[in-house]
């Protein structure tokens, strides 16, 4: 067997498992006395992990400040969060919540200590400064199984309208120091929500698995992970309670943390960008909408101008792995694929993109805009005609 060379990045280190939140606040004493807690809008404090987090960090001798991030953060969120706290000296900054709760505290994890803005270092947008931290020691809590932010180093940060944006702040120095993955905080997240950041999760494993910069390592964890949700992500969204569920989608969304950051992405986070920039849409559904359609235009171009690619066979093994159907030839179980995310789709109830105000009408500035670093490891270069095929089948 040859393996192919690869380098692997920083990761955290991992707690995972049922509970695993209760040792957050012991985690959280190693880093200091002072923490800032960076939460969604109210949801977990509905869930009886909230009081015990916060007893635990009192018995700790932790003290805190908190934040919400009701939505995607934008670069003044951030900003304004870094000048209100920057004279409490905090000592760790603990992220709690679904990806844009974790994105948010990354950054700003990341600026306090510096007190730059955030549009000095985003990519893409302003001077590109290099990030020389030092970074505040950051825990990840992902309270939603979907974007792998847990794991990753770059915090999204977005500005929505016509002119607006969706870049990233990226540094090693931003990945967390622990990722702290109990899938007992997925037990209230509601249906639709399951959906979209089930197949975001499954996104970012399809896509690290085709990507031009997979390695033997991080297709070992994408297959793990695309089995994980296989069994994981419908029977979730059926019953929340599901415990074995639970446990399957979120290290379904850890592992597609990790192989998103050592391997990269492809053509539907790039389209997803532009999208989640100009209309409404969460970054979950764009990917979810988008996946089974994307999936079929990155075939037909690679049988047409790469007929030996080795992500066709990649494709193929997804989809006798979805399928469990292992007899399946080439072209049959890269079909099978297509229509099984087809399905997915549907049985999610993920809604189209002109549900959110997308048009014929904007979609060259979304293909324009859609030429970031996530298409750039699709393992195809699509023209822009076929670009434009993925979004006017999903109006």
């Amino acid at each position: 067997m040859h393996v192919t060379p690869f380098s692997v990045s920083r990761i955290p280190r991992i707690e995972f498992g049922a509970g695993s939140v209760c040792r957050l606040p012991a985690i959280a004493r190693q880093y200091g006395a002072r923490a800032l807690l960076v939460t969604g809008g109210s949801s977990l404090e509905r869930t009886t992990a909230w009081p015990a987090l916060l007893d635990g960090l009192r018995e700790q001798g932790v003290d805190w400040v908190r934040i919400r991030i009701a939505g995607e953060p934008s670069p003044d969120i951030v900003d304004q969060a870094v000048r209100e706290l920057q004279s409490e000296a905090i000592d760790v900054v603990i992220g709690i919540g679904g990806g844009s709760a974790l994105d948010a505290a990354k950054a700003i994890a990341g600026l306090l200590r510096t007190g730059n803005s955030v549009m000095d270092h985003l990519e893409g947008v302003g001077p590109e400064l290099p990030y020389t931290g030092p970074a505040v020691p950051f825990i990840a809590v992902p309270t939603t199984a979907g974007t792998g932010s847990e794991a990753t180093r770059n915090a999204v940060l977005s500005v929505q309208g016509t002119h607006g944006f969706k870049k990233s702040f990226r540094d090693e120095k931003l990945v967390a120091e622990f990722a702290v993955v109990d899938p007992d905080l997925l037990a209230t997240c509601p249906p639709a929500i399951i959906a979209a950041n089930g197949m975001d999760a499954f996104t970012q494993l399809l896509e690290s698995f085709v990507s031009s910069r997979a390695a033997p390592l991080t297709d070992s964890l994408a297959w793990g992970g695309m089995k994980a949700a296989r069994e994981g992500l419908l029977a979730l969204h059926a019953d929340p309670g599901d415990a074995g569920a639970r446990e399957r989608m979120a290290y379904a969304a850890l592992a597609s943390g990790i192989t998103l950051a050592q391997a990269g992405l492809g053509s539907v986070h790039g389209l997803a960008a532009p999208l989640g920039a100009f209309f409404p849409i969460p970054h979950g559904l764009a990917c979810g909408t988008l996946l089974a359609t994307a999936t079929g235009v990155n075939l037909r171009a690679l049988r047409a101008r790469a007929p030996s690619h080795p992500a066709l066979e990649k494709y193929a093994q997804v989809g006798r792995l979805l399928s469990k159907n292992g007899r399946l030839a080439g072209v049959d179980a890269q079909d099978r694929l297509v229509s099984i995310l087809a399905a997915w789709t549907e049985k999610l109830g993920l809604p189209t993109l002109a549900h959110y105000g997308v048009t014929a009408a904007d979609i060259p500035r979304i293909v324009a805009g859609s030429r970031g670093s996530s298409m750039r490891t699709n393992p195809v270069v699509l023209d822009d005609g076929e670009i434009a095929m993925i979004l006017e089948a999903r109006l």
